[in-house]
């Protein structure tokens, strides 16, 4: 199955048959990073009386219960609820889950011992005028796919360099880092709050970009070059700040 796409007057075409997925999964034989000192998820037959969810024990079908939490056990994607004093859920976000992205490397630079991406890092790239960016940090290990991030200082964003993507007019940020924030920061949340348009001190959403969200924890595969491509952002429907995602990528070709 194809799609044709048109973008800044250019025409392209898009192979539904063949993708890229960004994401970690958790679970048995899953990829199964960790962020935060959070504890790994947990995927366990269901025991109701005599009833055990699973085959190999004796039940009569498969059925297991999750324990999870999002922002540290895989990739996820989270709304402004994640810094809301009110519950907002990424299920009320309304952005069109089919859209266009740009990929772009970028190598880290350190500041003060820490490793971040900097206006510095940004400022010979090339924007597209699309809504979603999808950043790739160099140098792109293949152990970032079940890293223990916790107690390590992951990369981050400073809030220089997110001001520059909000500028930017994206709304959708993808990075292989478990957050755009340090690890520790005394709770300040400085480049998310950038990101939401959510100053410091308040956690008033009036002029809270309320549609945007970020999608921590994926891993781009050398194989995908710098450029556009069909971003499909799959999202599950639960009533959280933030859920486990599929964000899958496709190759466009110019016609």
């Amino acid at each position: 199955m194809k799609l044709n796409i048109e973008h800044n007057f250019n025409s392209y075409s898009v192979d539904l048959t063949q993708f890229h997925s960004l994401a970690l999964g958790f679970g048995p034989e899953a990829d199964n990073p960790n962020a935060f000192y959070i504890n790994p998820a947990q995927i366990v037959p269901i025991r109701v009386g005599d009833f055990v969810g699973s085959v190999s024990e004796g039940g009569s079908a498969n059925c297991e219960v999750v324990t999870y939490c999002a922002h540290g056990n895989g990739t996820h994607t989270e709304c402004v609820g994640h810094i809301a004093k009110d519950r907002v859920h990424v299920s009320e976000c309304k952005f069109n889950p089919t859209m266009l992205a740009q990929v772009i490397s970028v190598d880290l630079v350190n500041k003060e011992g820490d490793w971040v991406v900097d206006s510095e890092c940004l400022m010979n790239i090339s924007f597209e005028s699309v809504p979603a960016l999808i950043v790739r940090s160099l140098p792109n290990n293949s152990d970032k796919k079940n890293r223990v991030w916790s107690g390590n200082n992951p990369p981050y964003f400073t809030v220089e360099a997110m001001k520059l993507i909000v500028d930017a007019g994206f709304t959708q940020l993808l990075t292989d880092f478990p957050s755009v924030d340090r690890e520790e920061d005394a709770g300040a949340l400085a480049a998310h709050r950038v990101w939401w348009n959510v100053p410091q001190g308040t956690t008033d959403l009036a002029q809270a970009r309320m549609d945007a969200c970020i999608t921590e924890m994926i891993f781009v595969s050398d194989a995908v070059v710098d450029g556009l491509y069909l971003l499909q952002l799959i999202l599950p429907k639960i009533h959280s700040d933030a859920v486990p995602s599929n964000p899958l990528l496709y190759s466009l070709t110019e016609n």
